[in-house]
C-alpha cells in the first residue's frame, strides 16, 4: 500500500528474491518505482488504475480505507495476478487487497507483519472502542462484499490487522522483541528484522555541522503516521522539547516533522537559536551522526536507532508504540519522556528526562551494543527465510 514505512519492510525481501532469480512483480504506488527497480523487481503501477481515493476518503482510522479498497478492487487485482502467473503473493498485513486477491487466486501468501507484537485478537478489541473510529458507508458496503462475495466471512472494517497467513508470517524485528508466549499468534513465523540498508557510504555533507561548536547532537522525530491523528499533541510536545533545549546551548537539535502538513507558523514557532526544524530528513543519515533520539518509538525508527547505537528518549502516541517503548526501557536502551502516551509535557519534564538520560548513558550504550548484535544476527539469518519463501513459490 502507498505508505513508505510499510513498503520499507518489504523491500529487502523483494531484493533478496530477485537476487535468487525469482521474477518479482511489485504492485504498488508510483512513488516507489525507483526503489522497486533498484531492488530488482518489476514495478506495476497499481494506484493510477485503482486509486485509493476512488475507494474511500472518509473512513477513520485511515487504514480502514484499505478495507474499502479491497472490497472494491481485490477481484480485479486477482485477475492481474493470474495474468502475470503469480505463484505466491508477498504482502504487508495492511495490504488487505493483496491478501484477499491471493486467496481468490488460490496461491500461497507470505505476510510481513505490521508493527510490534500486533496480535490481531488483542488489537481488534482495542479498535472496537477506539475514539478515532468513523466509518464511511462505502467501507461498510465493502465489508459486506468481502463477506458475501469475496470469500472473507470474518471481514470487518478493521481487517487491516487480520491478514496473518497460514503459509508464513515474517516478523520485522529480531526474536528478542517478541516473547515466546506471544509467538503462537504469528505461527508459522520467521524473523527478518526491518533494517533496509546497512552499507551507505556516508559521503554526504554532515547534517550536524561542527562549525556551531555544539557538543551534543539531538534528533527529534515523531514519524509520519502520528500526524494523521495527533497533530495538536505532537506540536505541544515539540514546543516543550524546543523550549527546554533552548536553555541548553551546547545542544544542536534537529526536529523532523515527517512531512506533516502543518502551517509555516506552527513550524517556525518550534525554531530556537539551537533548534532547527525540517519538513523531512534522511533519517538513516541523521541517526548515523546524532547522540540522542527523541522518538515516538515506531518500529522502523526504533530499529534504525539500535543499528546506529543511538540511545533513545521515548514519547509514544498510540497503537504498538507504548509497548515497544516499554520493551526498549526494559532492555535499557531508552528512557521515558512522559508517564503515559501523549502525556502533557512542560519544559521541566523534558529536563528531568534529559537528566535521567545523561545519568544512564554509559549503561545505555552497553545495552545498545547487545541489541545491535540482535539486529546483525537476524539479518544474518535472512537467506534461510528467503529459502522458505522461495520454497512456497515452487509449491
Amino acid at each position: 500500500m502507498p505508505d513508505r514505512s510499510h513498503f520499507q519492510r518489504l523491500r529487502p525481501i523483494v531484493s533478496a528474491l530477485a537476487a535468487r532469480g525469482v521474477p518479482v512483480s511489485v504492485f504498488t504506488d508510483q512513488q516507489f518505482q525507483a526503489d522497486v527497480e533498484l531492488a530488482g523487481g518489476t514495478f506495476v503501477d497499481l494506484f493510477t488504475r485503482y486509486s485509493l481515493e476512488s475507494a474511500d476518503t472518509e473512513s477513520m482510522p485511515m487504514p480502514s480505507r484499505l478495507v474499502t479498497y479491497a472490497g472494491k478492487y481485490a477481484d480485479r487485482i486477482a485477475s492481474e495476478l493470474r495474468a502475470v502467473n503469480a505463484s505466491l503473493v508477498l504482502h504487508d498485513t495492511f495490504a488487505v487487497a493483496g491478501w484477499v486477491a491471493a486467496d481468490l487466486v488460490g496461491v500461497p501468501r507470505v505476510n510481513v507483519c505490521s508493527g510490534h507484537n500486533v496480535d490481531p485478537v488483542r488489537f481488534l478489541k482495542l479498535l472496537e472502542t477506539d475514539p478515532r473510529v468513523k466509518l464511511a458507508p462505502r467501507c461498510l458496503a465493502a465489508v459486506d462484499r468481502l463477506r458475501n462475495e469475496l470469500g472473507v466471512p470474518d471481514a470487518s472494517p478493521f481487517s487491516y490487522v487480520a491478514g496473518l497467513s497460514r503459509d508464513l508470517n515474517i516478523y520485522a524485528e529480531p526474536p528478542e522483541f517478541l516473547d515466546v508466549n506471544d509467538r503462537h499468534a504469528f505461527e508459522p513465523l520467521a524473523f527478518f528484522g526491518s533494517i533496509v540498508d546497512e552499507s551507505r557510504d556516508g559521503t554526504d555533507e554532515p547534517l550536524f555541522p561542527s562549525a556551531g561548536g555544539r557538543a551534543i547532537k539531538v534528533y527529534v522525530s515523531f514519524g509520519t503516521v502520528v500526524w494523521r491523528y495527533f497533530t495538536a499533541p505532537a506540536l505541544r510536545a515539540l514546543r516543550a522539547i524546543a523550549d527546554w533545549f533552548a536553555t541548553l546551548p551546547e545542544a544542536d537539535v534537529l526536529i523532523s516533522l515527517g512531512g506533516a502538513a502543518i502551517s509555516a507558523d506552527d513550524a517556525n514557532a518550534l525554531s530556537r537559536a539551537n533548534v532547527r526544524v525540517e519538513a523531512t530528513v534522511d533519517q538513516w543519515r541523521v541517526l548515523a551522526e546524532c547522540d540522542a533520539f527523541i522518538t515516538h518509538q515506531g518500529l522502523n525508527s526504533t530499529h534504525e536507532a539500535i543499528f546506529h547505537r543511538v540511545p533513545m528518549i521515548s514519547y509514544p502516541f498510540f497503537w504498538d508504540q507504548p509497548e515497544l517503548a516499554a520493551r526498549c526501557a526494559r532492555f535499557g536502551i531508552a528512557v521515558p519522556l512522559g508517564a503515559a502516551p501523549r502525556a502533557e509535557l512542560a519544559p521541566a519534564d523534558v529536563g528531568a528526562a534529559w537528566a535521567q538520560f545523561e545519568q544512564e548513558q554509559p549503561a545505555m550504550h552497553a545495552a545498545l551494543e547487545v541489541a545491535r548484535s540482535w539486529e546483525l544476527a537476524v539479518m544474518a539469518q535472512r537467506p534461510t527465510v528467503i529459502d522458505r519463501v522461495r520454497s512456497l513459490c515452487l509449491k
